[in-house]
This record gives structure tokens, sequence and C-alpha cells, in this order.
């Protein structure tokens, strides 16, 4: 049974046009973003053999990215909740741009871990108000709007592979030296960004000295907080199966099929892609059929695939691999969505929230996986993984989408 409360706040009042431009403009952001953070599992192969790391080192590495992207995200969320700060977004990216710079003449272990430090900070600061910029420019669209915002960084995300085959490869661990341009692109259109965002919350502000009554304050009830811990457990089950495929599949391939790096890194952007369709196509999906249904539908209907993909072979595996990241990836936006609706007012804390969390997932499991893999195997471990979204059960316990609007009628 869902869990279901009453609760009488009133929803916050947002324009009914949705801002197309300014959507596809921070989607654009969020694409070149996250394709700063590709470059670093993109580096994985190269620095493995360059450098003789460990597969818990490169794990550590991941760790340390994601883990202070997911740590900061909520922090700099719930400020901006209070305080909004729209040229933060451009100065979020600057210190991903200067950690880039310095990632292409790393010498040492210990210096790539500093690097990656900066490009994660600028990956807090830029999620959370990213998804306020999309959560403003929405409208009544708001499942299409966080997809679009969101298959922005998931197609960055995507280019991993394409950057170690055609980049890192040819040219090693400089190549990665050609991404500061792609950092000060993000900057110039994000003060363009900037500025629009501090226009709009001149117009909210001055909306809601007319309007008092638009004014949210959510009470954080025991059915909330349960229904947040669920969404917890569902974005652990997909965050960490996304990392031991982002991470490790490149190596079990090479394992067990005996194919290239370039050829192993071809399937990684097969899930990759297909992600960010998913990634679009579940927001529109959630705003017709109900975000709860797209949640249940994604972790249910992925979980046989995931289970069978470590024994589909090395062609069979491209299409499993491409159907289990648009079902799977489905929900990616939906669950934003989901936790912004289940407690109105607080935005960015909410996208800092489950988005941070996401990060933070994926960094403990790609240390723990990496751990795992050096002790007990990379076929067992994979193989373990496949059941992770078997945990797409506990998504029959949110509450459904009709319950979270009787709780803030």
């Amino acid at each position: 049974m869902a869990i279901a409360a009453p609760l009488k706040e009133k929803p916050v009042q947002r324009p009914e046009t949705t801002m197309y431009s300014i959507l596809l403009i921070i989607g654009i952001c969020h694409l070149l973003n996250d394709s700063l953070q590709a470059v670093i599992p993109a580096m994985f192969p190269i620095l493995e053999r360059s450098m003789s790391l460990t597969f818990t080192q490169l794990g550590i590495i991941a760790f340390t990215l994601n883990m202070v992207s997911s740590v900061m995200q909520p922090v700099i969320g719930w400020y901006t909740d209070k305080r909004p700060m729209p040229y933060a977004l451009p100065l979020g990216l600057t210190s991903s741009m200067l950690g880039i710079l310095g990632l292409a003449f790393a010498p040492s272990f210990l210096t790539i871990l500093c690097c990656v430090f900066f490009i994660g900070l600028g990956s807090a600061v830029f999620h959370p108000e990213g998804s306020r910029v999309a959560y403003m420019a929405a409208g009544n669209k708001r499942g299409l709007a966080q997809s679009i915002y969101q298959v922005g960084g998931n197609t960055g995300q995507a280019m991993a592979p394409l950057i170690t085959a055609l980049i890192l490869v040819p040219l090693g661990q400089f190549g990665s030296v050609w991404f500061t341009l792609v950092a000060a692109i993000a900057v110039l259109f994000l003060i363009y960004i900037a500025k629009w965002y501090k226009d709009r919350l001149i117009h909210l502000r001055a909306a809601s000295k007319k309007s008092p009554a638009a004014a949210v304050q959510t009470v954080i009830t025991k059915p909330i907080i349960l229904a947040l811990i669920m969404i917890i457990f569902l974005i652990f089950a997909r965050s960490w199966y996304v990392s031991a495929i982002g991470n490790f599949y490149t190596f079990y391939a090479m394992n067990a099929y005996h194919v290239s790096i370039q050829q192993a890194q071809s399937s990684i952007f097969v899930f990759l892609f297909f992600g960010a369709v998913g990634t679009f196509l579940g927001g529109p999906l959630a705003d017709r059929f109900g975000k709860r249904n797209v949640i249940i539908v994604s972790m249910m209907a992925s979980a046989p695939l995931t289970i069978f993909l470590p024994f589909a072979g090395p062609v069979i595996a491209y299409g499993v691999l491409a159907l289990i990241g648009v079902v799977l990836m489905s929900s990616f936006s939906v669950t934003v969505v989901y936790a912004q609706e289940l407690v109105p007012g607080k935005i960015g804390t909410m996208s800092g929230l489950t988005v941070g969390l996401a990060f933070g997932m994926g960094a403990i499991g790609a240390v723990a996986l990496g751990a795992l893999i050096d002790s007990a195997g990379l076929t067992p471990t994979m193989t373990a993984v496949a059941f992770l979204p078997v945990l797409g059960l506990l998504a029959f316990v949110l509450p459904s989408d009709k319950t979270l609007k009787e709780w803030h009628s």
C-alpha cells in the first residue's frame, strides 16, 4: 500500500508558459558540464596502463569526483533555496575548467584526485541551480522540462567512450586539455542564463509581495520521510548498476569477449546514449501516465534485461545495453520531479538531494565494486550487480501522484 497522509500547504505558483529557449540552453550547458565529468571515467583505461593504477585506485578517483558533488549538491541546494545565487552557475563551471586543465598535466595519483575535486565542486554548484532554472522555465510541463535538462547531462556522460576512442587513446592524458574549451563555452552560456535567472527572481519576488498566499511552507511529515527513503533506495539500486556498467563493463567486455578498448567503449556509448534517450522519454511519459507509474515500470522492466546481460555475448550485448539504457534511465528525471513535488518549496534541496544521491551512490559503488572486483573477480561481480534493479519492487510503496496532489491541496 502506498504511503498516504494529508498535508494542507499551498502549491508553488508558477507561470504556465514553458520557456523552451531557456530549457534548451540549460540542457546544452548540462551536456557540456557532464562531458567534462565524462573525461574522468574515459581516462580510466589510459591511467590504468600509464600509471599502473589498481581497480581500487580507479574507484577512489570516481569516488572523489562523485562524492564531492554528492555531499555539496544538497547543501548548495538548501542554501540557494534561501538565497538564490544566479551567478553561481558560471562560477561553478569555472571551477570545473580549472580542474580539467590541471588534469591534463597531473603527474601523480594524488594530483589527479586534487583536480577531480575541483571538477566535482563545479558539478555540485551546477546541478541544483541548473535544475532550479529548468523548474522556473517549465510552466505546466515539469516532467518534460526536467527531461530536457537531464537529457543534456546523460548525453554528456555518453560522450565518455567517444572521448576515449577519438581523443584519449591517440593523445593520451594530455588530450583532456581540449576540454578547457568546452568549459569556456559552458561558462559563456551560463552567464546568459544567470542574467535571465536574476530577472526571473525579481519578477517572482514582486509577484509574491502582491500575493503572499503563494508562499510555501512545507511540513516534513512521517509519510514524506518514508517516501524519500524509498526514493533513496531506488536511486541506490539504479546508481550502483549504472556505476558498474559505466566504470567496469569495459574491462568485463575486454576480459570475457577479448575485444579492444575502442570496441568495449563503444558498448558503453550505446548504453549511455540510449540512457539519454530514456531520460528524455521519461519526463513526457510521467506527465501523461504519472510519475510513480513510470518509476515502477522503469525499475521492474529493466530487471530481466540486466540479469541476462552478462550472458548475452559481444554482439547481442549491444541490443541489451540499449534496452537497459532506455528503460532503466527513463526514471532518472522523474525521480527528481517526484521529489520536488513531494516537498514543494524546496526545489534546490530536493534536486540536490536526488541528483546528489545519484552521484554519491555511484561514488560509493565505484569504490565498493572496484574492491570487490580486486578480491572476488570481474565476472562474479558483474553477475551479482545485475540483480540490483530487482529492488525496484520498493516503488510500489511510493504514494501515487493523486496522493501527492491531495497532500498539497
